[in-house]
């Protein structure tokens, strides 16, 4: 999606290794969630974001993912359009993420 800011699996985890102060949003639905995600993410689907959007930091550095990276584009571009300018959509998703060996907790 035009306009949405990025970040890889690999950068992601640097990012997490470096204990870089980073929020990670899963915004699957609740079945999803339940077959693995990733460590310290919280669980929020993409349908509760408008409603919980006063509960995050716009200064934050936070990362969205679902499966494929497409609900979470929908999201970080919904909270750029709130005035978030610091949230990124995982590219590829938790598919990404399970395909380059990254762990995952059910």
């Amino acid at each position: 999606m035009h306009g949405i800011k990025e970040v890889d699996v690999s950068t992601l985890q640097s990012y997490l290794d470096e204990g870089k102060k980073i929020r990670l949003l899963d915004v699957r639905g609740v079945a999803e969630m339940a077959q693995g995600m990733i460590p310290n993410a919280e669980k929020l689907p993409l349908h509760t974001l408008p409603a919980r959007l006063n509960e995050m930091d716009a200064d934050e550095m936070t990362v969205l993912y679902c499966r494929s990276g497409a609900r979470s584009a929908q999201g970080v571009g919904f909270m750029a359009q709130q005035g978030f300018d610091n949230v990124y959509n995982l590219r590829g998703g938790i598919i990404a993420w399970a395909q380059n060996g990254m762990p995952l907790m059910t």
